[in-house]
């Protein structure tokens, strides 16, 4: 069930995010009489699924059977339809080449300035709505628990992040120190190791393992005891809501993924657990199932960190919409300059459908959701801008190239041009497929 809410979420958000992109270019091509002769939703090799034509309209609408993107295709435009017929006969007033240089460069716009507007929308009503919680760096008293990737880096179990280089962060929010890690790039990270501050060189060739793991390390809190329920293995050991673990066999267990830890290496046997009940030390053996649980309720981590909570105004959210909407591209940007960077190997976090569906949860929750749209709406906005030949990216170098020198690049040259932008973007599509096969393998 899971799965099939993980590819309904995937299919609704990018179905959504195509036509919003598809419509940019589409509605600057009627504001300049341009017309467009085919919108579609997915692609249509040989066939569609839907196609209808309303009376009086030079376009086709249709849904496509190769769920792999979508477009709009502008008459007298060289595009991914290659369609040389229309190019060879003389330019139409209607045609997309007919038209100035800056009405061409609108058009091509079109797509990227929409999946912008949109994520500053979302972004907007997102924070009106549900606004912003966060858990501040400072307040993770616990400190992390770590990953054997966050411990070869540098970090132990326990630490807490104070800065990276003469950054301090501990006013920052905690769920962004990963990303902010990889954006800065620091040369140092100093974290805090019980009454020591500790300084440690940050390697930046494990970026590209940093961005194919989501969390490389996540917030300490006790295991404290909040239900016993009547089905449990320990329902008869004596335990108590409010009970705290603080070992289990002579083993310390500050955090609740220290007590996980020993009970997955103790399925199906019995641990020596000891208690403590308000000021009371007890000691108590409890079973482990067959899946390295107790079967009892745990005491949510919100009760040990405090959640800081900014609500907004509907004004207030707009202008703070398009401020995330700028940091989410601007990480995003430097995240993209690392996949071109070979000493990073940073292009093996390249991924396809597979990783954008991995990022959504196993159940529906529209918050989250619609995150994850915005998110999606400015990585299209982003990799669309990229100069690749078939991107609008490519075309707008050249309408640009064209702007400058007042020489418009040649049909033969544009239609080379789109060949090479569609093998670039096979070799991309192949490589994110390819990724994320291996990961699902390994």
């Amino acid at each position: 069930m899971e799965v099939l809410i993980k590819i309904a979420q995937v299919i609704l958000a990018l179905s959504f995010l195509i036509l919003i992109h598809e419509s940019g270019h589409f509605l600057f091509a009627r504001l300049f009489k341009i017309r467009v002769d085919k919108f579609y939703l997915f692609f249509d090799p040989w066939f569609s699924l839907i196609k209808f034509k309303p009376k009086n309209s030079h376009t086709e609408y249709g849904i496509g059977w190769v769920p792999l993107g979508g477009y709009c295709k502008i008459s007298g435009m060289i595009d991914e339809s290659m369609d040389k017929e229309q190019i060879r006969e003389e330019p139409k007033p209607w045609e997309f080449r007919s038209k100035p240089a800056l009405q061409r460069f609108l058009v091509l716009f079109g797509g990227v300035f929409f999946n912008m507007i949109l994520a500053v929308i979302l972004y907007g009503l997102i924070l009106y709505t549900w606004g912003e919680e966060y858990i501040r760096t400072e307040d993770a008293s616990y400190g992390v628990h770590c990953s054997p990737l966050a411990q070869e880096i540098g970090f132990r179990n326990g630490d807490r992040i104070y800065a990276f280089d003469d950054r301090v962060v501990i006013d920052e929010p905690f769920h962004t120190l990963q990303i902010d890690l990889i954006r800065t790039r620091p040369a140092h990270i100093t974290v805090l190791r019980g009454e020591d501050t500790v300084r440690f060189g940050f390697d930046q060739s494990y970026i590209a393992q940093m961005l194919n793991t989501q969390n490389i390390f996540t917030l300490r809190y006790p295991f404290v005891i909040s239900s016993v329920p009547d089905t449990s293995l320990n329902v008869s050991t004596g335990l108590l809501p409010g009970d705290h673990v603080v070992s289990l066999n002579g083993i310390p267990t500050p955090a609740i993924q220290d007590v996980q830890e020993i009970l997955a290496q103790n399925s199906e046997g019995v641990v020596e657990a000891t208690i403590q009940r308000d000021l009371s030390v007890l000691q108590i053996p409890l079973k482990v199932n067959s899946k390295g649980m107790l079967m009892v309720g745990v005491v949510s981590p919100l009760e040990f960190l405090p959640v800081t909570i900014k609500e907004y105004s509907f004004f207030g959210a707009m202008p703070a919409g398009i401020k995330k909407a700028y940091q989410t591209g601007a990480n995003y940007l430097r995240e993209l300059g690392l996949i071109f960077t070979p000493k990073t190997k940073a292009y093996k976090s390249v991924g396809s459908f597979i990783a954008i569906g991995s990022i959504f949860p196993g159940t529906w929750n529209w918050e989250i959701f619609w995150n994850i749209t915005a998110w999606l709406s400015i990585m299209l906005a982003i990799l669309n801008l990229l100069p690749i030949p078939a991107l609008d990216g490519g075309h707008l170098v050249m309408v640009i190239y064209e702007m400058i020198t007042r020489r418009k690049p040649s049909d033969k040259f544009l239609e080379y041009s789109q060949v090479v932008g569609m093998i670039l973007l096979l070799a991309l599509v192949f490589l994110a497929f390819g990724n994320d096969l291996f990961r699902l393998f390994t």
